[in-house]
C-alpha cells in the first residue's frame, strides 16, 4: 500500500474562544487544499472526524458543512470513534481510494470543547465507555484511567515519580511547537505536586480540554504524487468496559492494530524515526510504547525520551492538546513535518513514521505507518 498525503492544515490547538466549528474547519480545510495546491472542485470525498459537536457546539451534520465550508459538491460524510475519530477516519478515506471510489480524499477532524464546565465536558467523554456499567457507577474518564494507572504500578512496581518524567518530557516538546495548547515547561516536582484529579494522576499527567482542527488530502498513487505516502493502517477493537478485559496493563487493540500496519510492511518497530501516540494520560503512553513494541512490558518508564524512535516531539495529546475529533488528523500532519526535517538532516537514508490515535480505554485504535522519498 502506498496513498500519498498531498496536503495538511490546521489550526492551533487550545482555548479558542473566538472560533466556532465552521471557523475550524474551513481554516484546516483551506490551509490544506492550499498545500496540496488543488481546489474544491478537485476533492472526491469529504471525511469529518467529530465526537460530540451536538453536545458541546450544537451543530450536527457536519460532513455537509465541511463541504460547504469549501463550496463542494464532493459526498461527505462524519465518522464517530471518540478519541479514535482521527484515525478511523483516515482509515476510511484509505478504503475509499483504494476501493477506487475517489481518486483524492479530504479528511478533517474538529472538536470545540472549551465553551462548557467540566460537567458537561466529562458527561461527553464518557459516551465512549459503557453508560449502563461505568458512567452510571459516578465513573469519570480520568477515574478509569487512574484505575488502569494503579493497576500498572501494582504490576511493575512503579510509581508517580517515574511516570511524571512523560509529562515533563511533552510539555518540553510542546513549549517548542506554536501550535500547541501548553507551552510551558514543567518538572517532575511539579507534576507530583500538581492538584490530584484522580488518584494517582494528578492534573498535570491529564491532557487539556482543546479547540481545534486539522485537515489533510490523501490520493490515489496512480493518480497523485507526494514526497510523503501511507504505507501502513490498521485498526484494532476491544470491550467498552474494562470490567471485562483479561489485564489493564496493556490494550490488546493496539497490539492488533500495529500488527496489521506493519503486516501491511517489511518493516518492524526498530525502523521507525518518529511516532506520534495517545498519550491522553501520561500511563497511556507508556502502555503504548510497550504495545506498539518499542520496548517490553513494564519497562517503558525505562526508556521515556530515549527509545529509538522519537516520541510525541509535538508535545503530544499531553502538551499540543486534545481537540477530540482533530487528535489522529493533526497526529498525521505532526508526522509529515518530522518526517520532512528527517530528510532534512539525512537525506540519502529512508525515513518512517508511526501515528497511534486510541479511543475510549483501549477500546478503539488506529495506526498509521508513513514514509518519507
Amino acid at each position: 500500500m502506498k496513498i500519498p498525503l498531498l496536503g495538511t492544515g490546521s489550526t492551533a490547538f487550545g482555548e479558542l474562544w473566538h472560533y466556532s466549528i465552521p471557523d475550524l474547519i474551513s481554516e484546516a480545510q483551506h490551509a490544506a487544499l492550499q498545500s496540496a495546491h488543488l481546489t474544491a472542485d478537485a476533492i472526491d470525498l469529504i471525511i469529518v472526524a467529530n465526537m460530540g459537536a451536538e453536545l458541546w457546539s450544537g451543530q450536527g451534520h457536519l460532513g455537509a458543512l465541511a463541504a460547504e465550508t469549501i463550496k463542494s459538491s464532493a459526498p461527505a460524510l462524519r465518522i464517530e470513534a471518540a478519541c479514535a475519530s482521527g484515525g478511523v477516519a483516515l482509515a476510511t478515506g484509505i478504503m475509499a481510494i483504494q476501493s477506487g471510489m475517489a481518486k483524492t480524499v479530504m479528511i478533517t477532524g474538529v472538536e470545540k470543547m472549551t465553551d462548557h464546565p467540566a460537567g458537561i465536558v466529562n458527561a461527553g467523554l464518557m459516551t465512549a465507555c459503557r453508560n449502563d456499567v461505568e458512567y452510571m457507577a459516578g465513573a469519570s474518564f480520568a477515574s478509569l484511567f487512574a484505575l488502569v494507572t494503579r493497576h500498572y504500578f501494582d504490576t511493575y512496581h512503579i510509581g508517580r515519580k517515574e511516570l511524571a518524567a512523560v509529562s515533563v518530557k511533552n510539555h518540553a516538546a510542546g513549549y517548542l511547537n506554536p501550535k500547541a495548547h501548553l507551552r510551558k515547561k514543567i518538572t517532575i516536582d511539579d507534576v507530583l505536586t500538581a492538584p490530584m484529579i484522580a488518584d494517582p494522576l494528578s492534573i498535570l499527567d491529564c491532557s487539556p480540554v482543546s479547540d481545534g482542527a486539522a485537515s489533510i488530502i490523501i490520493g490515489s498513487p496512480d493518480y497523485h504524487r507526494s514526497p510523503i505516502s501511507i504505507i501502513g493502517s490498521g485498526q484494532g477493537i476491544d470491550t467498552m468496559s474494562i470490567t471485562t478485559r483479561p489485564t489493564l496493563t496493556s490494550f490488546s487493540a493496539t497490539q492488533k492494530a500495529v500488527a496489521q500496519a506493519f503486516g501491511m510492511t517489511s518493516l518492524t518497530p526498530e525502523d521507525i524515526a518518529v511516532a506520534e501516540v495517545h498519550d491522553a494520560f501520561s500511563m497511556a503512553e507508556l502502555i503504548a510504547l510497550e504495545d506498539l513494541g518499542f520496548c517490553q512490558a513494564g519497562t517503558a518508564h525505562q526508556h521515556v525520551g530515549t527509545t529509538k524512535a522519537l516520541i510525541n516531539q509535538s508535545g503530544g495529546l499531553k502538551a499540543k492538546g486534545h481537540p477530540i475529533g482533530a487528535t489522529g488528523i493533526g497526529q498525521v500532519i505532526e508526522i509529515a513535518q518530522q518526517l520532512h526535517i528527517c530528510k532534512q538532516q539525512k537525506p540519502n537514508t529512508p525515513h518512517y513514521g508511526l501515528t497511534h490515535n486510541m479511543g475510549g480505554i483501549g477500546t478503539t485504535v488506529a495506526v498509521h505507518l508513513f514514509s518519507i522519498t
